[in-house]
């Protein structure tokens, strides 16, 4: 698919034609593709019936329906739900889109103030979006004061990582005040708790504390970017120690985000410490992006005491790599930067892994260029780890983009019951796409390039890609809401 193929190709036929309907009575039958549902196990030729946004059927009978899909040839899985999505916007939603993902949430930072971010993707969504309170962004707000962040929640967002507010420890005043803003952001909707602990130096071991004691006081489950390990000693495990001894402690639900970057060659002791978490009774979960390069925003306090090599640094809008002098300019700048350096061997092994779900860590594309991983994790994962080099096999691949990630936020939002599952009752969001061709195309130097081999995706039973194309005018995404939200 190419980037400036935003408009559907609109081909002679009645499914194209009516694919944007909103009819709430029409019905869609899905037939003679390949169905698999990771939570049944079922793997076979099936016929889907689609109703008010709804599976209704699953047969092995031809149904009678309005529309008709020919899946012969492509396999029809659940939606791919992604938990780590920065692009909370259209232009990101239709790489994620052509990606195959049908549910893209921002869980890692998260968002604040919560009830202004659903206002603002309210009937304007490409895919289901939601959003947990943000740790970063609150405590920015209540250290430097509660300004009007009603024009631009995106500017508001890049401006607490560059802040003085980040770097600094706060006062027991201004502590509460930001937990309090976060309490407030769980009754307004939120998924639960965003951590950027790098990204806060200021932040003491006992703030991080205390926020996790307020998570599980109310019940909201903690996604956490865990410190950074030049922070504490140099030492990889100590930052998942650090996490995983705050969740025993407290009882909150626990997901690490980007095992691969956080912990690199340390990965598998960090995987085992995890897994014997959770044998011990902690619910604990984690998450890869199928890259060896990571990437952020340059200004961020991450970059504070950068001692590595500016080669392993890319300038994402030109493809360069930077220098000490290119580095200097583009940090008093702001931007996306993507640091390379990680093994493969270990990057391959992380996901292979059947317990870590995949999640893109996708940047915005509507700030500029970003990384590949926005617009081509799962179709790699399909394309090149399951089918190049199977690293894994394709169900398990599907079980980590779909019904992993449905469950581990099934206790904090009841509407992810029905996703991630291709069975009766469930929503019909559905991706179909070609095992044979389906492979990421976005680059490094190139990051704007759509997946291909992504066929059909559904939101709600609306198409948003058909025919491998894009289907403007259309907004079928939902919000998906903590259950911790006021009426």
């Amino acid at each position: 698919m190419q980037i400036n193929a935003f408009l559907l190709r609109f081909a002679a036929t009645a499914w194209v034609l009516s694919a944007s309907l909103h009819v709430a009575a029409d019905s869609l039958a899905i037939v003679g593709g390949r169905v698999m549902d990771p939570e049944s196990g079922l793997d076979a030729i099936r016929h889907v019936l689609v109703e008010d946004g709804r599976i209704v059927d699953i047969s092995e009978t031809v149904p009678d329906a309005d529309q008709t899909i020919d899946a012969t040839g492509l396999v029809v899985a659940p939606g791919f739900i992604d938990l780590h999505a920065h692009g909370q916007d259209l232009p990101s939603n239709r790489f994620q889109a052509a990606d195959g993902v049908t549910t893209a949430l921002e869980l890692e930072i998260g968002t604040w103030p919560i009830a202004r971010f659903y206002e603002m993707r309210a009937g304007k969504a490409l895919l289901n979006y939601g959003s947990t309170v943000s740790h970063v962004i609150a405590r920015h707000a209540a250290v430097e004061g509660r300004e009007d962040v009603t024009a631009n929640l995106a500017a508001y967002f890049q401006s607490a990582f560059g802040a003085a507010s980040a770097r600094r420890p706060v006062s027991e005043t201004e502590l509460t005040y930001a937990l309090e803003l976060m309490r407030e952001g769980m009754r307004q909707g939120g998924l639960g708790f965003g951590f950027g602990i790098t990204y806060t130096p200021g932040a003491s071991h006992a703030e991080i504390y205390r926020a996790f004691a307020l998570a599980a006081e109310i019940g909201a489950p903690v996604f956490v970017h865990m410190r950074g390990a030049e922070r504490m000693g140099g030492d990889l495990l100590a930052p998942i120690q650090e996490v995983v001894s705050n969740a025993l402690t407290t009882g909150t639900a626990l997901h690490i985000v980007h095992l691969n970057s956080s912990t690199n060659e340390s990965a598998r002791p960090a995987l085992a410490m995890i897994r014997a978490a959770r044998e011990a009774g902690l619910d604990v979960t984690t998450e890869s992006y199928p890259y060896t390069a990571g990437s952020t925003l340059i200004q961020s306090a991450l970059f504070d005491n950068w001692d590595g090599d500016y080669g392993l640094l890319q300038w994402a809008a030109t493809g360069e790599r930077l220098t000490a002098e290119t580095f200097q300019k583009y940090r008093a700048e702001g931007g996306a930067v993507i640091i390379h350096g990680r093994n493969e061997a270990t990057n391959a092994w992380i996901v292979s892994q059947p317990d870590v779900i995949v999640a893109s860590d996708g940047i915005s594309f509507a700030w500029g260029a970003a990384h590949p991983r926005g617009a081509g994790t799962y179709a790699k994962v399909l394309g090149y780890y399951v089918r190049e080099t199977e690293a894994l096999d394709l169900m398990t691949a599907l079980s980590k983009m779909t019904l992993l990630p449905a469950r581990r936020l099934e206790a904090i939002a009841p509407a992810m019951r029905r996703k991630g599952r291709v069975q009766i009752g469930a929503d019909a969001d559905l991706t179909l796409f070609d095992p044979a061709r389906v492979i990421d195309k976005a680059t490094y130097v190139d990051t704007r390039q759509y997946s291909e081999g992504i066929e059909y995706v559904l939101v709600g039973g609306v198409a948003v890609i058909a025919d491998g194309e894009l289907v403007e005018g259309v907004y079928p995404g939902k919000p998906i809401y903590g259950r911790l939200k006021a009426d």
